[in-house]
């Protein structure tokens, strides 16, 4: 488990704290569309300002590539983020670095937040440069880390900085490292993952990852036809990666050897177009059409799933079931992720789940907030049931030593 220091353990009264936050949201036409980063960022931020601190938030946003882009510009961010924050104004400053920065941090008082301009208009961010690093450093006495959704990345305002000034977690992300190591390194067992996705070729270390620590492995979407096929079950036409069945064996006898039982379809809703409103068939795994494709888990599945998710205690979910962007093939996981809310409610389950068509499929069902915890962090998500270690994460855990 990450040990790491929080909010708790430092007084920030009189202080100036950087704040690493994820800004990087949903943008059209110059208007922020979705504000869920924002609002949870905020919780941090305003736990600062209560507390009597000056904040300077950091964040990047799209992709500049080192150099200023205006349509990049966190400007647009400045509104919503006064709003998360109950309406106190929020100041800018058009670069993160140097005398606009400089002017705009020495205008703080106790109780003041300021937005630093996206970090990546500076190539030093991406490349960690110990030089940037210190710039950025400069403009405050504590630093804190609360975007886990860049954990994953060693950039200077996530890893470099944070070995030169006295370095904690937010509220964000501890709670995101809480809820993971709860569900991965310390769970309540019986324990299982439900997997789903396209692709087993982008999700070999979560799955040889996932085989040693869980009980139970669900594999649903393209990935389980890729298990069907590796298993001598005739698929028809259905999205799998055939070339990789020699590698899913391996996965399959390293579960056995691991205690981890793997549950695979043993039903599918087919069709022989993935489109709306076509004519569908629910046929056993067995007998699948060679002319059409698997789509979705059928009723059995969901059934099974059910029945053996009712003897667990905790849950790890990344990926849907099927291809539930296109009714009717969004059943499947909408009945699961039903199931998986109710269980969690009555307390029963510890659910964590993550992944940007999970967190997507979770929403379309309406149960995000009914889970123990949906992070928003994606690649940062995948890497940690990976078992990799995040830069981000490391750093603040050196910081605690």
């Amino acid at each position: 488990m990450a040990q790491f220091r929080t909010l708790d353990d430092i007084d920030v009264t009189g202080r100036r704290v950087l704040v690493r936050s994820d800004l990087n949201v949903p943008m059209k036409n110059g208007r922020v569309t979705d504000t869920t980063r924002i609002d949870r960022s905020a919780v941090t931020i305003q736990a600062l300002i209560d507390k009597g601190a000056s904040v300077v938030v950091l964040s990047h946003f799209d992709r500049p590539g080192g150099k200023r882009v205006p349509e990049m510009s966190l400007a647009p961010v400045v509104e919503p983020l006064s709003a998360a924050l109950s309406g106190r104004p929020v100041a800018f400053a058009d670069d993160c670095i140097g005398p606009a920065a400089e002017r705009a941090v020495a205008a703080l008082k106790p109780g003041s937040v300021l937005l630093l301009e996206n970090l990546r208009f500076h190539a030093g961010e991406e490349m960690n440069d110990p030089g940037f690093a210190r710039a950025l450093a400069a403009s405050g006495e504590i630093y804190v880390n609360d975007a886990f959704s860049a954990a994953h990345r060693a950039h200077a305002s996530t890893e470099a900085i944070a070995r030169l000034l006295p370095a904690v977690a937010g509220r964000l992300m501890e709670a995101e490292l809480d809820h993971l190591s709860r569900a991965l390194d310390q769970p309540q067992r019986p324990v299982a993952a439900i997997v789903g996705g396209a692709k087993i070729s982008t999700k070999l270390d979560l799955l040889g990852n996932l085989v040693a620590k869980m009980d139970l492995l669900i594999v649903g979407g393209g990935m389980a036809n890729t298990f069907l096929h590796a298993s001598g079950i005739a698929i028809g036409r259905s999205l799998a990666e055939r070339d990789m069945a020699a590698r899913t064996k391996e996965i399959m006898q390293e579960a056995q050897r691991q205690g981890c039982d793997i549950l695979l379809p043993e039903d599918a809703v087919v069709a022989k177009t993935l489109a709306a409103g076509v004519e569908t068939e629910t046929v056993a795994i067995q007998v699948v059409p060679a002319d059409q494709m698997i789509l979705d888990i059928g009723p059995a599945t969901v059934a099974s799933i059910e029945r053996r998710l009712d003897a667990c205690r905790t849950l790890v979910w990344n990926g849907p079931l099927g291809a539930f962007e296109t009714p009717p093939f969004d059943a499947g996981t909408m009945a699961v992720a039903e199931f998986v809310a109710k269980r969690t409610q009555a307390a029963r389950l510890m659910s964590v789940a993550g992944g940007g068509d999970t967190v997507a499929a979770l929403a379309k069902a309406g149960v995000t907030g009914a889970l123990s915890y949906v992070s928003t962090a994606g690649g940062a998500f995948l890497e940690w049931l990976e078992g990799k270690t995040l830069p981000g994460v490391k750093a603040l855990e050196d910081a605690a030593r």
